[in-house]
Order: structure tokens, then C-alpha cells, then sequence
């Protein structure tokens, strides 16, 4: 057994983990050193998982914040699970909302699930992922096993909870299901066996009710690892598809990269060091020349929106995505490589832009003519009904980052 490579894992892994606590800090990275001894010992790696509500189709920057911790596991020779909740997700995590979450149906959550795994295996190694559903061992229980889950909790510890606390204080609705959604986190951990979960910093009452459950069903307690949050394109709010304020991975090169461009200034560091593969000696020698005035802020974040891209799409897309977003957003032209789709006759702006690809569904094409998002030849159109003729050649725009030529 080799202490050096205890010692070497136990560095990157507990890297960036933050529980709030000190205390807690200490003891989480104590019990991690331990089972790393043992999986030396025994040459059996560690199961660590972390779970994902398909709430929404794209996988964002702030999911990669704990896939990439769990790609660091992988490479240190662990198992890595990829918990997609099928069943957790029709409540929804309220860990770090003010009110309840919009309830989904099973068949959005499926239709949502369809892609995560293969946009996942853009940063996990797909040959070492496990990846399992929490709908196949949540939908089998019963009432009389809910009832035993619960029982092992009391409302005061919900209550105490900040979201809750201050939900209650200011007698705003808790509904009922909602302290379900740490059983059900807890009954995973049970479920997969696991010797680690992954989770964001407000999950850590989550992440310990697995603890408490695997106690109680005689399995040794997982080590909870908790990572920050990663704010938005807002540079504020948690990154989140329903805020709109996310960078999905699967977006195109040139669209990650205007909206990483488009965040504050004072978003910089969290972006820098969460989603980025810069040392903390190098983020720091950027955001001090930024402080220094020796870089202009703008040229810091196009180094890091290169990076991003770079990370998901390669160099060449990147050097791309920045030379289209200079020619646009700072020359005031139109870019190089508008792609091009012939008209054989007049069609509807909602079914253009669907077919396109710059709509997932004609619903949400529909939304984005509403929310004033689209524009035919720089004039803005707000009529679902438009009907497009190419008589002449016209270019579409999309949002701030998509453009179409209509012949």
C-alpha cells in the first residue's frame, strides 16, 4: 500500500470541496482517507455517485462542476455513478429554493433524461460510468416503507433547514412532499451502496440523510463531498435553465463562448475556478492583472471564454467561436459562416427557426418570437403567425448569437 497515493488522491479529491464548516470539513476528509486506505488495501475501488434531475433537456456548466469531480474519482481507478432522477425529479430538489418547484410529468422527465448520460460522457469516461435511474428502486415502495424512511428523521430538522425556516417564518407554503425529496436522495445512497455522493453545498442536509439511512439499514456511511455553486450569466442566481441564465453544453461553440463573454466582471473568479482547467496559481495571476489594470477585464474573460469552449469543443473551436464573436459583438458585422436554407415558398417563422435547430420544440420556438428574441433582416418580429418569403435574400437572428440565411 502505497501512502504516497493516498495522500495524492486525497489532495485532488477533497480540492475545491467546501461543507461550510470546518468541523465537518475535517472529519468528511478523514473518513475519505480511510476508505481510500482500504480500497488500497483490498484493491476494491470506491462507488461515488452523484445524482441529476432531469428538469430541464441540457446539461449546464453547473452540472460539470461535480461531473468533473466525479471524472477525477474515475481517473484515480474508482467507480463513478451517474444517477439520473426519474423519480426524485417529479418533486424536485427544494434545497436551495424560497418556494416549490413546478411539479413535471413522468413524460417530461423522460423526454428530458433521453440526452444526459451522452452529454455526461463529454467529461466522464463513459467506459468506467455506471449509469442508473432512481425511478427502478423508488417506484417499488410502499407507504409502509415511506413511513419507516421517515421515521427516522423529525420535522424540526426540516424545519430548521434555511429555505424552510425562512418559507415558514414568513408563512409561505411547505408542502408536504417536499421534505420527501431527502428521503428518497437518502434511499439512493442505500440503494447503490455507495462509499461517496457528490453534491452542491446546500444538499449537504441531503447528502447526510444518506448517511443517515445507510446507518440504519447496516451499511457503513458514505463520505459527503459538497462543492459551490456555480452563480450564473447573471452573476448572481444559481446557474439554472428555468432562470435562463445557464451555458448549455451542447449549445454551440459560438454561443458558449458570447455568454460567457456576456458575465459580470465580478463572476469571473467562480467561473475561473469551477469550470475551468487553470491551476489557482493561474487564476490568480489573471484576476490580479485584471486588478492591476495590466489586462482590460475584456480580454481576461475572452481568455476565459476560450478556455470553456476549448474544454468541450477543442482549439480550433474555440479560435473559431472568438474571431466570430469579435466580427460580431465588437465590429458590428455579421459573422462569416451563416448557414443556409432555401425557401420554396412562404413558411412560418415558428416552424423556420424549429427546423433550424435553434429551437428544440416548436413550443419553445413560439416562446422565443414572444420574449422579442427573433429579428428578419435587423427588424424585430413578435407575430407566431409571421409568415417568411425569400424573394430576396433575408438573414434571421435568433437571440443575440444565431444568425440564418433564407434564400
Amino acid at each position: 500500500m502505497s501512502s504516497n497515493r493516498v495522500d495524492e488522491q486525497l489532495s485532488v479529491l477533497m480540492r475545491g470541496a467546501e461543507f461550510g464548516d470546518e468541523q465537518t470539513k475535517a472529519h468528511m476528509s478523514e473518513e475519505l482517507r480511510e476508505r481510500l486506505i482500504e480500497s488500497e488495501k483490498t484493491g476494491k475501488p470506491l462507488r461515488i455517485y452523484c445524482g441529476y434531475d432531469p428538469t430541464a433537456p441540457d446539461i449546464h456548466l453547473g452540472h460539470t462542476v461535480t461531473i468533473r469531480k466525479l471524472r477525477q474519482f474515475q481517473e484515480f481507478g474508482h467507480q463513478a455513478i451517474f444517477l439520473i432522477g426519474t423519480f426524485t425529479g417529479l418533486i424536485g430538489d427544494p434545497s436551495d429554493k424560497d418556494k416549490a418547484r413546478p411539479r413535471l410529468t413522468p413524460e417530461e422527465l423522460a423526454e428530458n433524461s433521453r440526452t444526459y448520460a451522452e452529454q455526461a460522457f463529454r467529461i466522464l469516461d463513459p467506459e468506467k460510468t455506471e449509469v442508473r435511474f432512481n425511478a427502478d428502486w423508488l417506484t417499488p415502495l410502499t407507504f409502509a416503507d415511506v413511513i419507516g424512511l421517515s421515521a427516522n428523521f423529525t420535522v424540526q430538522q426540516f424545519l430548521a433547514r434555511d429555505n424552510f425556516s425562512r418559507r415558514y417564518e414568513s408563512g409561505d407554503p411547505i408542502w408536504l412532499h417536499e421534505f420527501f425529496y431527502a428521503l428518497m436522495q437518502g434511499y439512493d445512497a442505500v440503494a447503490l451502496e455507495t462509499d461517496v455522493q457528490l453534491g452542491a453545498t446546500e444538499q449537504l442536509f441531503n447528502l447526510m440523510a444518506g448517511r443517515k439511512l445507510q446507518e440504519s439499514f447496516g451499511q457503513k456511511p458514505q463520505v459527503c463531498l459538497t462543492l459551490p455553486i456555480l452563480v450564473g450569466t447573471d452573476g448572481h442566481l444559481r446557474m439554472s435553465k428555468s432562470t435562463g441564465n445557464y451555458v448549455g453544453i451542447d449549445e454551440p461553440a459560438e454561443v458558449k463562448y458570447g455568454k460567457t463573454m456576456s458575465i459580470p466582471d465580478s463572476a469571473m473568479r467562480n467561473w475561473a475556478e469551477l469550470v475551468t482547467r487553470w491551476t489557482p496559481d493561474q487564476i490568480d495571476e489573471l484576476l490580479e492583472s485584471v486588478a492591476k489594470g495590466q489586462l482590460h477585464p475584456m480580454d481576461a474573460k475572452k481568455k476565459l471564454a476560450w478556455e470553456i469552449v476549448s474544454i468541450f469543443d477543442g482549439d480550433a473551436a474555440a479560435d473559431k467561436a472568438a474571431v466570430r464573436f469579435e466580427r460580431v459583438h465588437q465590429q458590428g458585422k455579421l459573422p462569416q459562416d451563416i448557414p443556409t436554407q432555401k425557401l420554396d415558398g412562404p413558411r412560418n417563422i415558428v416552424d423556420i427557426i424549429h427546423a433550424a435547430g435553434f429551437a428544440r420544440s416548436k413550443s419553445e420556438a413560439r416562446r422565443l418570437v414572444q420574449q422579442g428574441a427573433v429579428r428578419l433582416d435587423d427588424e424585430r418580429v413578435d407575430d407566431i403567425e409571421a409568415e417568411v418569403d425569400a424573394a430576396q435574400e433575408r438573414v434571421l437572428q435568433v437571440g443575440k448569437r444565431r444568425f440564418l440565411k433564407l434564400v
